[in-house]
């Protein structure tokens, strides 16, 4: 972990029919780090992490990534990965075509890199089967795949342990320590301060809007 940030955030506020969920948060990442914010169901952790990827603009406030600052012509944070509770998956394919069509909109990612993130979590890129047969912990796996399939510098990952098995929260903790000695820079929601504790290097809880460090 370095001093450098490579995201910071700057008095975001939102509001959802006049009731406010995120109030003037100012929060920043350092580089090589992995960052862990928890807080309840309903806390504003998933809705801040939203907004720090670009999926939902705030009332007011800034956020930068990469010296990009998200807003106007620039939506979507660079060389981020990011995942969110699966909504993105097509039940209706096998795991290697949600990968596959996915990586037709960039068009940087060839099909071996598909292979090796599939099975870098766990999943086999030859499997058949739809992933609506899926069990929760494997659309979570392929989730996470899905993230890592253009081999990002940041990953911004919403409760993936949820849905895992004791094994599988195991494995994602390896996981993401392998990725962080590569170099990378994570930042996950979760809504257990016993599983952060863990393997974080920085953790935050979510309450009334605000951020407090752990």
């Amino acid at each position: 972990m370095t001093n450098i940030p490579i995201l910071t955030a700057n008095q975001i506020s939102k509001s959802f029919k006049q009731k406010q969920v995120l109030s003037n948060l100012d929060f920043s990442v350092q580089e090589n780090a992995i960052v862990a914010i928890c807080g309840t169901n309903g806390s504003g952790k998933s809705v801040f992490m939203r907004v720090l990827a670009g999926l939902v603009k705030p009332d007011s406030g800034r956020v930068t990534i990469f010296d990009t600052t998200l807003g106007g012509k620039i939506e979507f944070p660079p060389y981020t990965g990011v995942h969110f509770d699966n909504s993105g998956l097509l039940l209706t394919e096998t795991a290697r075509n949600n990968l596959l069509l996915l990586a037709m909109v960039s068009n940087v990612v060839n099909k071996e890199r598909i292979d090796e993130v599939i099975r870098l979590v766990g999943l086999d890129p030859l499997d058949k089967r739809l992933v609506r047969t899926y069990s929760t912990g494997m659309r979570q796996r392929l989730g996470i795949a899905q993230a890592l399939m253009e081999d990002p510098k940041l990953l911004m990952l919403d409760e993936p342990t949820t849905g895992l098995d004791f094994a599988g929260q195991d494995w994602f903790h390896d996981l993401i320590q392998k990725l962080q000695n590569q170099g990378k820079t994570i930042l996950i929601t979760s809504h257990s301060k016993e599983e952060i504790a863990k393997f974080c290097d920085q953790a935050y809880e979510m309450a009334g809007g605000q951020l407090r460090r752990l």
